[in-house]
């Protein structure tokens, strides 16, 4: 199964120790290939790259073109976790989300 993570959701307000946290746990221990939808592959890559943030994701997909579970700003289809950061005090709430969905 595939974990979808908006783009926008890997840079601040976003924690980025709570975005390694959580793509670590999804991929090593609830098994999930992880991507990342973004329109600006190039961008994104740049940001998180140097700082580890590769370490436990697969590839950048265009927005639409995967199904699964998905990290979102926006309700996009029932699937979906709606959070406006990844951060301490609601990593714990959104792996349970993920887990269930992925269940």
């Amino acid at each position: 199964m595939t974990l979808i993570i908006r783009d926008q959701l890997v840079c601040p307000p976003t924690w980025f120790a709570s975005y390694r946290d959580l793509t670590l746990y999804c991929h090593i221990l609830l098994k999930l290939d992880i991507v990342i939808e973004s329109e600006s592959a190039d961008t994104y890559y740049r940001w998180i790259k140097p700082r580890g943030g590769m370490d436990f994701i697969e590839d950048f997909v265009r927005p639409g073109s995967e199904f699964g579970p998905r990290l979102d700003l926006t309700r996009a289809n029932g699937c979906t976790i709606v959070t406006d950061r990844i951060a301490p005090e609601n990593v714990h709430r959104l792996i349970a989300g993920i887990r269930s969905l992925a269940a």
